[in-house]
């Protein structure tokens, strides 16, 4: 087993570890005066977990469960602590050594620095290369919008990779705890998708390199490496089985879940699909063939659905020209909706850098490093998959059969994967050229084919963009329509849209030629290095200069300083209005609140989740069943209204143009639980939703014949002195006081949820059976008499979970400290 650690070679890391603190600190400078990142997905989040934030701050518990959204979910989704997993300590500790985003920034440079130097890079590529990963243009658009756990898990992955690497190709036991420490970093992050996408390249390379193995008769120490991989996934993954519990569990019941609608949600429509996204849905944001172009030109397609202009632009010129006043026509030029391609909303685009692109190419021709094939391959692979449903031949296949596809959307972003993937290869084109002699007469065809390709093509839409590319964008009919409606002018709308054209092909032609001149400084770099003109030390930091005007050039368009508030201004931001502050008066500790105020919509928004419990929310996974209950019933025209009372709708927030809000008491909101006069066994899901547009809840329960065998035997006899109240709130546990004459069926105000009878409900401390009623309600057999009824939610994978993080925590603790002190006692095994 040869080292890989030397005391000696240590202080060129920390070299670069400290410039990798100075770059993003210098990119995220206002991080320095205490500002924070003004983020949309952060401020959702905040709102989201508010509930069961303020309720660990009370007393010092995370609840599982929240009402703060949807009408109740599980928590363990939004927010929650795993005190015996120490990878999620590790990962939360990582996250505090530097402000937002300049620590994001940092790991992914570290990560992809690990890497490079796995491969064999120099401390000086190996920097290079992490640069260039971390200033990747689709990351700093991802972190402006607030994918923080999609940014982490992209950040992670180099270092998965290099201990997959370092197993395979120098030492197995240094290369399992590697790829244990940042696997369990990178299920820290909790972002399944990039995880699954990553995980199926790994298992493509594992399968290459032990054939590789196979075939030299290196059977035993394909074994050892082997076993060691596995048990760093076995360890990495026990480390989060609490949360992966949870996760798997309640993804089964979401809209990734299997259905059981059959019908349509409109007459004449498509039925639901059986398991997992909806095809549509989930292909809907999609690469176009010709977008791909934006990882060497990164506005080729016109930056983010919402750019701005100059004073300079032809629609300026034109808005100008008809009179427009200039102040105006700046503010117009500000937001208008520049990218032109088919997905539906874009921050903005996928640039690699153009230097990136060029030693890519290079490093085609001249990279000869077994581990090429398997680059390339991925690379090709994942670029299919964010093409979507314009390689439909390749991805419908693997959505309607490779296992798990079909969970997720927005393939568009393992695009981030390939970004890496590229910086790798470029790298080890730099690391052929400084350790191997070149045939100069066959490395300068090389270089020159090369340079013609990535320079050529730049150069090409430079000076004629209209060749390849027509900057019509799907919506620019609707736009025209729009603009012709609010001027009353149909030509001069025809003159705005046709100017949005010639910016579009503008902005790609000054961007062309921004990428050509960089492309060609490092070629002349590259080329002066190679015959001998300059030393390495200066390409090497000449390299990384212009890799840094070059990514950060492009990054600042995206997340800039103007991204960032005070921490006053952050608290402001969520604020209540005088609306919310009256419905806050209210002291009812349960009831619901329908945000119809926010333009974006109830379900786009968790915003009102900061200050009520919502009705509404965001998140990336609901539960099916909620979510077709608002599709079939509370958006469906001429709903039946009693849906909303039984939800214990209490209030209703409008908006006005002008953003105000406004209250509307719903005084029909059934409150927190009642006793129902009748109840009806229905067969299926179809005839439970179906039932719904005419129910009247409070008089009749619809309950599915799956929960008939719990119900025999009772006959309910109307009891008008029957109550039942809400006596005791918490968002994990409710307490209800019962009275009644006789045997009743009560139903609860709350959103049913048992998939391994997490929900554990006592009359008078005794156990009873949970029901569920009205599609989407808990319901209860309630004996007659006063009785004490209690639900509390205590989910089985917390309770067993923990022991395993704990166990797998040690285990993952011995693992590294065993491979470090083998590798510093230089100790063969």
């Amino acid at each position: 087993m040869e080292r890989i650690f030397s005391w000696q070679r240590l202080w060129p890391h920390m070299v670069a570890v400290v410039g990798f603190v100075a770059l993003s600190v210098i990119y995220a400078s206002p991080v320095l005066q205490g500002k924070k990142m003004n983020q949309y997905d952060d401020v959702q989040a905040k709102a989201a977990a508010r509930e069961i934030v303020t309720y660990h701050e009370k007393t010092g518990e995370w609840s599982a469960w929240t009402n703060g959204m949807f009408a109740g979910m599980p928590g363990f989704l939004i927010a929650a602590d795993y005190p015996t997993s120490i990878s999620t300590k590790l990962g939360q500790g990582i996250n505090k050594i530097l402000p937002a985003p300049a620590n994001y920034l940092l790991i992914g440079m570290v990560s992809a620095y690990i890497l490079l130097l796995v491969v064999g890079a120099g401390s000086w590529l190996a920097a290079l290369g992490g640069i260039a990963f971390a200033f990747a243009s689709f990351n700093l658009v991802s972190l402006e919008a607030g994918h923080v756990s999609k940014m982490l898990a992209i950040f992670y992955a180099p270092g998965v990779l290099a201990g997959v690497l370092l197993a395979f190709r120098k030492n197995w036991l240094a290369g399992a705890a590697l790829t244990a420490l940042f696997l369990s970093l990178e299920l820290y992050a909790n972002h399944v998708q990039i995880t699954y996408y990553l995980g199926i390249g790994i298992v493509l390379l594992v399968i290459g390199e032990s054939i590789g193995y196979i075939r030299s008769g290196k059977i035993k120490q394909l074994s050892f490496i082997l076993a060691g991989l596995v048990f760093a996934a076995v360890i990495s993954v026990g480390t989060h089985t609490t949360r992966l519990w949870n996760a798997y569990d309640y993804t089964k019941e979401t809209i990734r879940g299997k259905p059981e609608l059959t019908a349509p949600v409109n007459p004449g429509g498509k039925a639901p699909k059986q398991e997992g996204l909806d095809k549509e849905y989930a292909f809907s944001y999609s690469y176009g063939w010709g977008e791909l172009i934006t990882l060497l030109i990164p506005e080729a397609y016109g930056g983010s659905t919402s750019g701005g202009l100059d004073d300079k632009s032809e629609t300026y010129k034109v808005l100008v020209g008809r009179g427009l006043d200039p102040a105006n026509a700046q503010n117009i030029i500000q937001q208008l909706p520049l990218y032109w391609g088919d997905q539906p909303i874009v921050g903005g685009p996928a640039y690699v850098g153009a230097i990136v692109f060029f030693l890519f190419i290079l490093g085609l021709f001249i990279v000869k490093s077994p581990l090429k094939p398997w680059l390339v391959g991925i690379i090709i692979l994942y670029l299919v998959w964010a093409l979507g449903k314009h390689f439909e031949i390749v991805n419908y296949l693997f959505f309607d059969y490779f296992p798990m596809f079909n969970k997720f959307r927005a393939m568009t972003m393992v695009v981030a994967l390939v970004q890496l993937l590229m910086v790798l290869i470029g790298i080890l084109a730099l690391k052929t050229i400084a350790e191997e002699k070149t045939d100069q007469k066959e490395f300068s065809k090389q270089f020159l084919i090369s340079l013609g390709i990535s320079a050529g093509l730049c150069l090409i839409l430079a000076v004629m963009p209209s060749l390849l590319f027509n900057f019509q964008g799907p919506n620019d009919a609707q736009l025209q329509a729009s603009f012709a409606e609010q001027a009353k002018d149909a030509g001069f709308a025809q003159q705005i849209v046709n100017a949005i054209v010639q910016d579009r092909a503008g902005m790609m032609k000054g961007d062309a030629f921004r990428s050509l001149i960089f492309i060609l400084l490092a070629a002349g770099v590259i080329w002066l290095w190679v015959k001998d003109k300059v030393k390495p030390l200066v390409v090497y930091t000449l390299l990384i200069v212009l890799m840094i005007f070059d990514m950060f050039g492009v990054d600042k368009r995206y997340l800039n300083n103007d991204d960032f508030i005070s921490s006053y201004a952050a608290q402001v931001a969520i604020t209540p209005s005088p609306a919310d502050e009256q419905i806050m008066k209210d002291p009812d500790p349960d009831f619901r609140v329908f945000d119809l105020s926010n333009p974006q919509g109830p379900f786009n928004s968790a915003a009102a989740s900061y200050f009520h419990k919502s009705l509404g929310g965001y998140h990336g996974a609901k539960l099916r069943r909620y979510q077709e209950l608002f599709e079939r019933q509370i958006a469906k025209q001429n709903s039946n209204p009693e849906i909303l009372n039984m939800l214990n709708t209490k209030y209703i927030l409008m908006g006005d143009q002008q953003g105000n809000k406004t209250v509307q008491v719903n005084p029909g909101a059934y409150g927190h639980a009642w006793f129902v006069k009748n109840y009806k066994i229905v067969p299926d899901a179809n005839a439970e939703m179906a039932a719904l547009d005419s129910l009247k809840p409070r008089e009749e329960a619809v309950i599915d014949k799956r929960f008939a065998d719990k119900l025999s035997g009772l006959t309910i006899q109307p009891d008008s002195s029957a109550k039942i109240s809400l006596i005791s709130y918490k968002p994990n546990e409710l307490i209800y006081e019962s009275n009644s004459g006789r045997e009743g069926l009560a139903v609860f105000a709350e959103i049913y949820y048992n998939v391994r009878d997490e929900w554990k409900v006592t009359i008078d401390d005794k156990p009873a059976d949970l029901l569920r009623a009205d599609y989407v309600l808990r319901a209860l057999r309630v004996p007659a008499g006063k009785h004490t009824i209690k639900f509390s939610f205590e989910p089985v994978s917390v309770a067993t979970g923990s022991k395993v993080d704990l166990v797998s925590s040690i285990l993952l603790v011995v693992l590294i400290a065993g491979a470090l002190f083998v590798e510093v006692k230089g100790k063969k095994v």
